[in-house]
């Protein structure tokens, strides 16, 4: 199947570089987050692909056709800017217009591609209304509708729903999904926020310090992560110093049973929903409560095992027994743990 390739792109600013040898291959139709802390190369890679950067060296390329000597302007894109950059002296329907009208489209193929737009959106009859009046949700659907007036190959959202509160960045996060399938455009999102890429994605890309750290389907990529900075990034993770003791680790606080390590000192990671409190009787592990956070869903507790943090997150229903400064017991089953070797991650 056709897409977007990239061959060994690299992308150095003086000494520094941005971007580091990566190579990715984003098959059509594909919804792809690029997931990443501050600074990690992420929205430059973005940057890259639209043309708006020019990489020192590697290769991309769309349904097998170079790209890096093609403008941004002829490369059949759509662009969504952390910034929207709407237009504040057009109206609504102007703005969705403008690709339309910078290529010499006739006005009634315009007008009749806003509204069908505006449909698509869930904002039908505002093409009049200025972009000023409109709320934060409003302008969002606005300059998604207007990066897709050209219909393009390929469609690129840099942090688009960072200004928006977290109930309708949640409700955006739902509709730009639905879209993206609706349509079967091949779609890249650069973003920080684990959550979101988690719950978009077909694929997740996570970076640091310019280079790929691992692809992956979302939940193959929580339960299995490559190295110790994908598990602590991609959502919560208990990382643990552990040491083999025959057919059990070795862990701060006790141990936990069954877990072999191919090597005497690794690092493992737990996920805090694996993490089970119970009486110091019968867990593995003793552990004193420092902190319990009710979340009206989910029971997070914080605890101190031989000064070591664990974090055991319990439904409502499975709600431990317990109160800050008591000491419990914790159990960790061996098959939720993922095990990095010394100096892996």
């Amino acid at each position: 199947m056709s897409g977007l390739e990239l061959n060994r792109i690299t992308k150095r600013f003086g000494a520094v570089a941005a971007v580091d040898d990566v190579s990715l291959t984003v098959p059509q139709g594909t919804f792809v987050c690029l997931l990443g802390p501050s600074g990690c190369g992420k929205t430059t890679l973005l940057r890259m692909i639209a043309g708006l950067e020019d990489p020192t060296s590697g290769e991309i390329s769309i349904d097998g056709e170079p790209l890096n000597d093609t403008p941004a302007h002829k490369r059949d894109f759509g662009m969504v800017f952390q910034s929207l950059a709407l237009f504040p002296h057009l109206s609504v329907g102007e703005n969705i217009a403008y690709p339309l009208r910078i290529r010499g489209r006739p006005s009634s193929e315009q007008a009749s591609r806003v509204k069908e737009l505006l449909e698509l959106v869930h904002l039908p009859g505002i093409e009049k209304r200025a972009v000023t009046q409109l709320s934060g949700g409003q302008r969002q659907r606005v300059a998604i509708a207007r990066a897709l007036a050209v219909s393009p190959k390929l469609f690129l959202l840099d942090e688009p729903l960072s200004a928006l509160d977290a109930k309708l960045r949640e409700a955006m996060q739902v509709e730009l999904r639905q879209l993206q399938q609706q349509l079967g455009i091949t779609t890249i999102v650069v973003t920080h926020d684990q959550r979101e890429a988690m719950s978009m994605s077909d694929q997740i890309v996570v970076m640091s310090e310019g280079r790929i750290q691992q692809m992956a389907r979302p939940i193959d990529m929580y339960r299995n992560p490559a190295n110790a900075f994908v598990a602590d990034f991609l959502g919560q993770a208990n990382l643990i110093d552990a040491r083999a003791d025959g057919p059990d680790a070795l862990v701060p606080g006790g141990r936990i049973p069954g877990l072999s390590l191919a090597c005497p000192g690794s690092r493992i990671s737990v996920r805090p929903e694996d993490v089970v409190v119970t009486t110091a009787e019968n867990g593995s592990i003793r552990a004193r409560v420092g902190f319990i956070r009710d979340m009206g869903a989910s029971i997070e507790i914080h605890l101190d095992g031989e000064g070591v943090r664990y974090v055991a997150i319990a439904s409502p229903q499975a709600r431990p027994d317990c109160r800050v400064g008591d000491t419990v017991g914790l159990s960790i089953p061996a098959e939720a743990c993922v095990v990095f070797e010394s100096g892996k991650g």
